[in-house]
């Protein structure tokens, strides 16, 4: 049976299955999957932790002969198997098929590792341990997903966001889930069950998120300058080498200098999203900048990008992270920036 991690403990409250199967990527979902497990499985009586690591070194025997042997501590135990491979082999795939055979209330099976591929979760081993127990695969939460998973979330914490925070939260730490766990925690420690307002939380959140480059690109996209600057700041004070955000800044303005001026000459806006693979996820952001920027400030943007990176290169009296900054308000307010030079030492 396959399930959700929304739905674990709904599952868990219904009835503790004999083989649990809990694979993915995401460190947040997977560890909190395996706490309500084995906590489920100790207030019935499993006191027992047995685990083994699997690699393709592993001994399947000694698990059989584990499996098969009597406790000294407790009758009920957890065998918690961890796949660093999922690739088993015939003697992986000969050992589950004899502990399936084998089966028993007495004992139950925890596997885990990383995100399955298609391939591995159709072969016979593994749909014989779904078949006896759950299988949770578990993947990120896109905006929807987790916007439901902050609610529910701060009902568990009562927490009282308000819609505005619940959205700060998802563009900070989308991708992110351990982290906003701890912000989550955090403003319960600071707020209790008072009402959280996006001026009371804005200010902590944006300092304690961390910042990547795709999340400054989007906010320069969506053209939320504060936001981008505040980002870029961030990155100052991390340690983030500035290469890198100027790689990036060059990437996206270029690319939106030949949307635009392919636009301008005919061609179709879902064309272009096809020539420059952009995701559908993120056609949005791009409609928004190609509406908002005028060809002008792309072109003036673009200049400063170049201009920055041969500074970046040639000279240490500049600091880049400023620099950024202009560039991101070049691309909406071209016509006063424009009037500054990059150069500030020289003005």
């Amino acid at each position: 049976m396959r399930i959700y991690h929304n739905k674990l403990q709904a599952q868990l409250n219904q009835a503790l299955k004999p083989v649990w199967l809990v694979f993915g990527d995401e460190p947040w979902q997977k560890n909190d999957s395996l706490a309500r497990i084995k906590a489920a499985a100790e207030q019935q009586g499993y006191l027992e932790t047995l685990r083994f690591s699997v690699d393709d070194k592993f001994d399947w025997q000694s698990l059989q002969q584990e499996y098969q042997a009597l406790s000294l501590f407790s009758s009920l135990r957890v065998f918690e198997i961890e796949l660093v491979t999922t690739k088993i082999g015939d003697s992986g795939s000969k050992a589950v098929s004899a502990l399936l055979e084998q089966l028993n209330n007495d004992v139950i099976l925890l596997f885990h590792g990383p995100k399955l591929e298609a391939a591995t979760s159709n072969k016979k081993w593994f749909k014989s341990l779904e078949q006896q127990g759950i299988y949770l695969p578990l993947y990120e939460p896109d905006a929807k997903g987790l916007s439901i998973w902050i609610q529910q979330q701060a009902r568990t914490l009562n927490l009282n966001l308000s819609h505005e925070v619940q959205t700060l939260l998802i563009e900070l730490f989308e991708g992110n889930l351990p982290a906003l766990s701890q912000e989550l925690e955090k403003l319960v420690i600071l707020f209790g069950g008072q009402n959280i307002t996006l001026e009371a939380a804005e200010p902590l959140l944006v300092k304690q998120a961390k910042f990547n480059p795709f999340q400054i690109i989007d906010a320069l996209l969506t053209g939320q300058c504060d936001k981008c600057i505040a980002m870029l700041d961030q990155q100052q004070q991390q340690g983030v080498a500035a290469g890198q955000i100027i790689w990036f800044f060059h990437k996206e303005i270029s690319q939106l200098l030949a949307m635009t001026e392919a636009l301008q000459q005919g061609e179709t806006i879902n064309a272009l999203f096809k020539q420059y693979r952009i995701w559908d996820k993120r056609k949005p952001l791009y409609q928004q900048a190609l509406k908002n920027i005028p060809p002008a400030n792309l072109k003036l943007a673009s200049a400063r990008v170049a201009q920055l990176d041969l500074l970046s290169k040639t000279s240490s009296d500049f600091n880049p992270f400023v620099l950024l900054a202009d560039i991101c308000v070049t691309l909406y307010h071209g016509q006063i920036m424009k009037n500054f030079s990059l150069d500030y030492e020289n003005l």
